[in-house]
């Protein structure tokens, strides 16, 4: 060792290579061009590792980082798979696209994984993303999430958990051994919890805007839609993405497949006499052979749930789709006395813990018909102006 000095290294013009000892070299291009390598013997076998170029690695770090290799082969480590693995560590926006492209199965729909992407693309890699995944830390992520925390403050909570996922990723590839993101909360401020629920319709005004929608010159489907979704008190997507094969007319029944539930269980829902002629319209207009009940303007593509509140609001009812849910569930609460989970297992929602479910494991199919035969009664007798005794 130490056949080398700063001073001559700086004098060296000739190419070839200078031996400093311990394995490690000089090598001097014919350009002029310096640059460190060390030959070394791993698992039996000689190799060359490079160290860097003379302008990055000084001679006292490439002693250091020679003797460190040289330390780690002689107990059977492998200083050149270590160079490899850290050189293919991705930056953290290849990482995202990556977590993201494995996740795309899995995601609930095709909007909550574009979401998932576009979030980061607009708010965490201009900042982070060029940075390798394993350099990132939590000074990082709180540089992403400040300037959005109060303003933007559930945006930045998603984001904080999407670069949270990332990161995960990286622990369980090997590239860092922590998660920043886990922690990060503790230097934003608190910013106080707001519970927005959808905007919901009375139930004794359900029958008003049953009207004014079969009144209004809306597309049929649209229509149809959002009136099946009010008697079987389902969500959106539900109805907007059903199809013809989910639909019994002979047994009144429809059978959403567990892919496109929120729980992920399926779930069977009675349809009250309107509902099926509702879909005998609809299918005397669009067919019934496997296409969408409601199909969209497009081809081949459902209704857009924006079509649906577009008339809602157009009709003047400033009230969300999804608020029908609340309307149907309040009725069932105010005006029947039917018990809590045949009303909560109408609506697809989990009743009990998870050891009650494991034993109660009955749909309440048939007590759920008569709860939303009762529903349907109920509006059909308010649009009569009549009243209907409820059992």
């Amino acid at each position: 060792m130490g056949k080398l000095t700063a001073t001559g290294i700086r004098n060296l013009t000739a190419p070839g290579k200078y031996g400093d000892g311990n394995g490690l070299f000089l090598v001097v291009a014919a350009t002029g061009a310096k640059r460190w390598v060390q030959r070394i013997t791993i698992r039996g076998k000689r190799c060359d590792l490079g160290l860097g170029p003379l302008a990055s690695v000084s001679l006292a770090e490439a002693r250091e980082i020679a003797a460190r290799n040289r330390k780690e082969a002689l107990t059977g480590g492998d200083p050149l798979r270590d160079k490899r693995e850290a050189a293919a560590v991705l930056t953290f926006e290849e990482a995202a696209r990556e977590v993201h492209r494995l996740h795309l199965p899995t995601w609930r729909n095709v909007k909550h994984g574009q979401d998932f992407i576009t979030s980061l693309e607009l708010y965490a890699f201009p900042r982070i993303g060029h940075l390798r995944v394993s350099d990132v830390t939590a000074a990082d992520v709180l540089g992403v999430l400040t300037p959005i925390w109060t303003v933007k403050h559930e945006t930045a909570r998603r984001v904080r958990q999407r670069i949270g996922t990332v990161l995960k990723w990286a622990v369980a590839k090997g590239w860092r051994q922590d998660n920043p993101a886990d922690a990060v909360t503790v230097g934003l401020p608190k910013v106080p919890k707001v519970q927005a629920h959808r905007v919901a319709l009375p139930y004794d005004k359900v029958a008003d805007f049953l009207t004014a929608l079969r009144e209004s010159g809306a597309m049929p489907q649209t229509k149809g839609a959002i009136e099946f979704l009010i008697l079987t008190a389902a969500r959106s997507l539900e109805v907007r993405g059903a199809t013809w094969d989910e639909i019994d007319l002979d047994a009144a029944t429809w059978t959403i497949p567990a892919a496109r539930m929120k729980m992920k269980r399926p779930h069977r829902v009675p349809l009250f006499p309107r509902a099926v002629e509702i879909l005998r319209g609809t299918r005397d207009l669009f067919g019934g052979t496997g296409g969408f009940l409601f199909p969209g303007g497009r081809a081949g593509r459902p209704l857009s749930d924006a079509a649906l509140s577009g008339l809602v609001k157009g009709l003047g009812f400033p009230v969300d789709i999804h608020g029908f849910r609340t309307s149907f569930r309040t009725w069932a609460q105010d005006k029947t006395t039917f018990p809590r989970e045949v009303a909560e297992s109408a609506l697809a929602h989990l009743v009990g813990s998870e050891v009650e479910r494991a034993y109660s494991r009955s749909d309440l199919f048939d007590k759920r018909r008569c709860l939303m035969d009762a529903w349907g009664a109920y509006v059909a007798s308010e649009q009569a102006g009549k009243v209907v005794r409820i059992a």
